[in-house]
């Protein structure tokens, strides 16, 4: 696949997995697995990667853990404009401190949620708490990406509180993550913001409804093993190589469904890599137990993912 790296004030265009994140026997992140890894996913001709979000595990480590792992990504060799960053916490300061952490070390944007601690909070809390944000981080020429994922967090992203964001930083905000599953509210956003943000969505099957829209890419965990397939859904759905990818990315998510969804792509990469050092999450996720990934390991081998094409 062709990815074109886009170095102006545009969102990101390719495929950007959110990187599962692997960790050593004592629960602390291995880094020369994470380097390896995001290398990988680039010579596969992903866009870049991206880290800590969601399918990360990104709150269950601290702000060190966090800063180190970037830093060390880029000392192992990913350059850091094909590195996204997802630096949200409970407390505003501390994604403050990520963040200008990461702009200042030359990575491509930061994934940003809205405060997600408290729920029911009114637009204007969002927009100020965003705010805060973009103000103390006190950086120019970089971008944000507003992250939207409700049944995860809490907490919505209005299409009042995206405009004003918009009128106040449109030399900041360059997207919107919109990782609700929700398509009818994915095609609402593209509809009502695109251009000039770009709405990427984090629920693969509707990568074909929101590509021939406009949108350039992808932010996914299925691309962790996947990139190729996730690629073309987005970037080139009509074409024929296409043709057969909304059915494997449906029946991967099948496979998938009957666990907890980190856990479950962890033991995606366990399978591939007959590694199962893979299996290793944070609490409060919990790994599979051995006669789990026994049996999941069947399925997932039945399958039968090829590398050289999906």
């Amino acid at each position: 696949m062709s990815i074109q790296i886009i170095n102006s004030r545009n969102g990101f265009h390719g495929v950007w997995p959110a990187m599962l994140t692997p960790l050593d026997e004592s629960l602390n992140i291995d880094h020369a697995k994470l380097a390896t890894h995001a290398s990988s996913l680039i010579r596969a001709g992903c866009g870049g990667v991206t880290i800590f979000g969601t399918t990360g595990e990104g709150p269950s480590f601290s702000l060190r853990e966090r800063k180190e792992a970037v830093e060390q990504l880029i000392a192992r060799g990913v350059p850091a404009e094909r590195i996204m960053v997802s630096t949200s916490c409970a407390a505003l300061v501390e994604t403050v401190e990520l963040t200008q952490h990461a702009v200042d070390l030359g990575v491509h944007g930061c994934l940003v949620l809205p405060p997600f601690f408290f729920k029911g909070v009114s637009d204007e809390g969002i927009i100020n708490g965003y705010a805060q944000v973009i103000e103390g981080v006190s950086r120019q020429n970089w971008r944000l990406y507003l992250y939207h994922i409700p049944q995860v967090i809490g907490v919505s992203l209005s299409h009042h509180a995206i405009r004003v964001l918009m009128s106040r930083y449109p030399q900041i905000i360059v997207g919107i993550k919109d990782s609700a599953c929700d398509q009818h509210h994915s095609v609402g956003l593209a509809k009502a913001f695109m251009p000039p943000l770009t709405v990427y969505v984090g629920f693969e099957p509707d990568l074909t409804t929101l590509g021939p829209m406009g949108s350039t890419g992808a932010i996914s965990g299925l691309a962790n093993f996947m990139p190729r397939v996730v690629h073309r859904m987005v970037l080139e759905s009509t074409s024929s190589a296409a043709s057969n990818d909304p059915k494997r990315i449906q029946e991967i998510l099948e496979i998938l469904k009957p666990h907890s969804l980190m856990p479950a792509l962890k033991g995606v990469m366990a399978v591939l890599s007959h590694d199962p050092t893979w299996l290793r999450v944070r609490a409060p996720l919990v790994a599979m137990t051995l006669n789990e990934y026994a049996k999941f390991a069947k399925e997932v081998d039945a399958f039968n993912i090829d590398p050289q094409h999906e």
